[in-house]
């Protein structure tokens, strides 16, 4: 872990255990704890107010894990690995339960959108697919609800991403392309691909929705577009 408003551009501490390739983190938002997902199969729960830097809880899968995602709620993580399995882990009641998209395909990531109405998986087969979510509040699990199924790319497709005002949803692919794609009905709205023709393996959107940085391996390229909605 690195200390931003320092100049020091060494990490300050390690959190060790981990086995293998970390391939997801992220943060509980008021900063009380980090949470990591890796190919050892297992999501971790790492408590930043502890002086251990231990891990404080874990939860072991079956497969490699790709993706992590937090709730919005705090209290719910998911996390997809390489057998298809999307894991809903309840960290209040320590339950989970299991969904498989669509067999023999390996979920690669997962996303939720802030508001926590839907959810978006993707997979090594070029699909998506989309949940409305209900409960989730209080002691109450989330539910999920089938709502789309999206042809949304041609090759793997990378990443998942729903804008900061919940409107729209941005895939990448292998096919190197990102797509944008509309949440009131999941229609396509526009089609982006830089000209080096790479695989765009991320995207994150500006914090008023309106721009995308998406970054392929072509000498680490990064571009911006103008979302045309």
């Amino acid at each position: 872990m690195y200390d931003l408003v320092s100049n020091n551009p060494n990490p300050i501490i390690n959190y060790e255990g981990v086995s293998k390739n970390i391939t997801g983190l992220g943060f509980q938002e008021e900063g009380k704890w980090m949470y990591t997902g890796g190919e050892d199969c297992s999501a971790r729960i790492w408590d930043l107010r502890s002086s251990s830097f231990q891990c404080q809880r874990i939860f072991q899968v079956s497969a490699p894990v790709n993706c992590v995602c937090l709730h919005p709620n705090q209290a719910e993580l998911i996390v997809g690995d390489q057998s298809g399995v999307i894991h809903l882990w309840d960290l209040r009641s320590d339950h989970n339960e299991q969904l498989i998209p669509e067999a023999e395909a390996s979920v690669q990531d997962v996303a939720i959108d802030q508001d926590g109405t839907y959810m978006a998986a993707v997979n090594n087969k070029g699909h998506c697919y989309i949940w409305t979510l209900t409960g989730g509040v209080g002691d109450e699990p989330t539910r999920l609800n089938p709502r789309h199924k999206l042809s949304a790319h041609k090759r793997y497709v990378l990443r998942c991403k729903f804008s900061p005002d919940s409107t729209l949803l941005v895939t990448t692919s292998a096919d190197q392309t990102a797509r944008v794609w509309k949440t009131t009905d999941f229609s396509e709205v526009q089609v982006l691909q830089h000209e080096a023709k790479r695989w765009v393996w991320d995207a994150a959107f500006s914090a008023d929705s309106q721009y995308i940085f998406t970054g392929n391996n072509y000498n680490f390229f990064f571009t911006f577009y103008y979302i045309l909605f």
